[in-house]
């Protein structure tokens, strides 16, 4: 049972082991669903390619993460690794500098993850709208995307309000529904000869691409789409203070998980491309899954590919839903966001995080683009990277972390890989992807970005604010009770 104690922020409980984390992260390989018919209409067939090398980058990636949520066990992951390391705790001034930088990474990574949430709310419409034809005569799919959304995020809310436990069996539930036709509708076109190895092979590249400047920030942006499908498996350490046995319960979800990313990413893209052609997916970017399922299965196969599309949408939702509201927790635990968003339920649920997140995607879904609300979610996504990665490099050289138990630890020498990798991410990744999304959908999702990542600055003075006259109020009742204490012993003589 959690307590809120007397800041108002709450304890997660120890709850769950490595299966139920890897259940709940198992929404993370259908995050291709989004781009599956999108990267294609840059990279041709080398965005099978690309999917591959994004799950190895998240291998070298979670590696250094693992070793982290077993140093720091308490610590929500990446939000809230970045937030122990960089809080300095000797600091000179009324604000901590490090301390913006760790609540900055979290926030990003709350960014990140927070749209996926209206992002499949508005795929599910669009899929209801085209499956049921009653439906499209009486709602647009606007209208079916926030029915879809208030519907589904109210679901979540009433499964998870009692405890992570819970959420990890709703996702075996829809794991099996989603995952295991997703892995069928994979192999069966190899299994069935309706692959075409040409389709593959004979496009391999777009017949203009050239390796100059435009192309490679195309290629670099490209890569940070990418980046926030295949590597999103790192949210099976965001549970960490919920494990049992962290120091053994995270590596084992991390790892399975992108085991499982590496062969569905490869495996699924490898298939549309090879039954449709190159021009077949760019002809049907938002769900090529769909006329997959119709060449290998018939009507029928279509209908059942819709209805586990919708299944594994939940899923993701709820992986998302959970992942973006402990890492809201974790900023007001740290004392990086208003304490309010780290209250709990008798559960240990962060229902007031739950609730603003749900929220704030049923008004990201009246944007309608998939594209410009998945495009600001990789710039935060980049940024949390970047600034995370740095964390690790900080927590194996600073002298302030030397001494600390760490169970699992990465490879010799994995800071310079970490160090490569983050500044990867900052600034490659990120001028990249501010780049494409100029070519492609001007500058609205960009503002949208730096719009949303900017606003957690004055949420963070006001956050300090209060701390202070948290820890104001604290040593004023100190000296109270210390007061009425003396007044209790009797007089010196």
């Amino acid at each position: 049972m959690s307590k809120n104690h007397s800041d108002g922020v709450g304890h997660l409980e120890r709850s769950i082991d490595w299966k139920q984390g890897l259940a709940i992260a198992l929404g993370v390989p259908l995050l291709i669903l989004p781009s599956l018919g999108y990267l294609p209409m840059y990279l041709s067939a080398a965005a099978i390619l690309v999917w591959g090398l994004s799950v190895l980058q998240g291998f070298f990636q979670n590696t250094a993460y693992a070793e982290l949520a077993t140093t720091f066990p308490k610590a929500s992951g990446l939000p809230g690794f970045a937030q122990h390391v960089f809080r300095t705790g000797n600091y000179k001034g009324k604000y901590d500098k490090g301390k913006l930088i760790g609540g900055f990474s979290a926030w990003s990574y709350w960014f990140a993850w927070n749209p996926v949430l209206a992002i499949f709310a508005i795929l599910v419409g669009g899929y209801l709208h085209g499956l049921f034809p009653v439906l499209g005569e009486t709602f647009t799919e606007y209208q079916l995307a926030l029915l879809s959304g208030l519907v589904i995020f109210t679901g979540l809310s009433v499964v998870n309000w009692f405890g992570l436990k819970d959420g990890a069996l709703l996702g075996y539930v829809l794991a099996a529904i989603s995952l295991i036709p997703l892995v069928v509708l994979a192999v069966a076109p190899f299994a069935t000869g309706h692959v075409e190895l040409a389709n593959i092979t004979g496009n391999w590249l777009p017949a203009d691409w050239s390796w100059d400047m435009h192309h490679i920030l195309i290629l670099f942006g490209i890569f940070a789409i990418a980046q926030w499908s295949a590597c999103g498996w790192e949210t099976a350490a965001i549970y960490g203070p919920e494990y049992k046995k962290p120091g053994k319960d995270v590596p084992k979800a991390l790892f399975a998980c992108g085991i499982i990313c590496f062969f569905s990413y490869v495996l699924v893209q490898a298939a549309v491309i090879g039954v449709l052609g190159v021009e077949g997916v760019q002809a049907e970017p938002i769900s090529p899954l769909i006329p997959v399922a119709l060449a290998v299965f018939g009507e029928a196969g279509t209908v059942i590919t819709i209805i586990m599309l919708i299944a594994a949408m939940i899923l993701i939702i709820q992986t998302a839903y959970l992942g973006s509201s402990r890492a809201m927790h974790s900023m007001a635990t740290e004392g990086n966001l208003p304490r309010v968003f780290g209250k709990t339920n008798r559960q240990g649920t962060p229902f007031v995080a739950m609730l603003v997140t749900a929220a704030f995607n049923m008004a990201l879904i009246s944007m309608g683009s998939i594209s410009a609300i998945l495009a600001a979610a990789a710039i935060g996504y980049t940024c949390a990277n970047g600034i995370s990665l740095f964390a690790y490099v900080k927590a194996k050289k600073h002298p302030d972390f030397a001494n600390l138990e760490r169970p699992f630890k990465a490879p010799k020498g994995w800071k310079h890989v970490a160090m490569a990798f983050g500044l990867f991410n900052l600034p490659l990744c990120l001028v990249g992807v501010v780049y494409l999304n100029s070519l492609e959908i001007g500058w609205t999702s960009t503002w949208l970005g730096f719009l949303v990542l900017a606003l957690y600055i004055p949420i963070w003075f006001y956050s300090q604010h209060e701390s202070g006259r948290s820890k104001k109020a604290a040593t004023a009742r100190s000296s109270d009770h210390d007061a009425a204490d003396l007044a209790k012993l009797p007089a010196s003589r």
